[in-house]
C-alpha cells in the first residue's frame, strides 16, 4: 500500500490546513491540533488511504474550527482536542472495546456491575451510578489503551468505595500501579467543544 504521508483539507474561503498521517499499531483513529496549529492523524498501520481521507474530510469543520482556536488564545502547549463520535461503526467499535475492558477487569477485581452506556459526554471521561451501571465516553476511542484501562479501572473501583478517599485510590493502584501517570496523560485530552 502507498502509505499517504500528508493530506491537505480544504475549506471554502479558508488556506488549506495540511494534515500529517502518523501510522502506529493503535486500534482507531484520532486527530491532534498541535499548539503550533499543525494537525496529525493517527491512524493504525492496516486502514486503507481512502479511508483516512474520508475520515479527515469528515472532521474538516472540526479540524479547522480548532486550529482556529488553538491560534488565537494562549492553549497549553500539549493539549489534544478531540472530536465527537459520529460514526455508528466507530460508536459499535468503542462499546465492545470498552466492554471487554470492562468484562476483564471487574473479573481480576472481583466487582460486579450493570448496564454500559456509551455518550459523547462534554465533561467527563466515565461514571459509576450507585446501582453499578457504567457510562463511559465515546472519545474514549482517540485515547490510547492504557489509559482506557485506567478509565475503566478508576469507574469499576467505585464498585467498591463511591468517593475519591484514599481507600479508593489504593484500590486504582493495587490494579494500576502507574495509575498517576495514565491520569496525568488523560489530562491533556480536552472534550470540551
Amino acid at each position: 500500500m502507498d502509505q499517504m504521508k500528508i493530506y491537505r483539507v480544504e475549506q471554502k474561503n479558508e488556506e488549506p490546513v495540511e494534515v500529517q498521517i502518523i501510522r502506529s499499531s493503535r486500534r482507531s483513529m484520532g486527530l491532534q491540533v498541535k499548539a503550533d496549529g499543525t494537525v496529525c492523524a493517527r491512524v493504525p498501520m492496516q486502514v486503507m488511504d481512502y479511508a483516512v481521507q474520508e475520515f479527515i474530510e469528515g472532521h474538516a469543520d472540526w479540524i479547522f474550527k480548532k486550529r482556529k482556536l488553538v491560534l488565537s488564545r494562549d492553549n497549553r502547549p500539549d493539549i489534544v482536542y478531540l472530536p465527537e463520535v459520529t460514526e455508528e461503526s466507530d460508536r459499535e467499535r468503542i462499546q465492545t472495546f470498552i466492554e471487554e475492558k470492562v468484562s476483564y477487569y471487574a473479573s481480576v477485581m472481583g466487582v460486579s456491575y450493570g448496564r454500559i452506556t456509551m455518550r459523547n459526554q462534554k465533561t467527563r471521561w466515565g461514571s459509576c451510578s450507585s446501582e453499578g451501571n457504567l457510562n463511559f465516553n465515546c472519545r474514549l476511542l482517540f485515547v490510547p489503551d492504557r489509559i482506557v484501562d485506567y478509565v475503566v479501572i478508576h469507574e469499576l473501583a467505585h464498585r467498591r468505595f463511591m468517593n475519591h478517599s484514599k481507600a479508593f485510590w489504593k484500590e486504582v493502584e493495587k490494579y494500576m500501579p502507574d495509575y498517576k501517570e495514565q491520569k496525568k496523560l488523560l489530562s491533556r485530552f480536552a472534550i470540551k467543544h
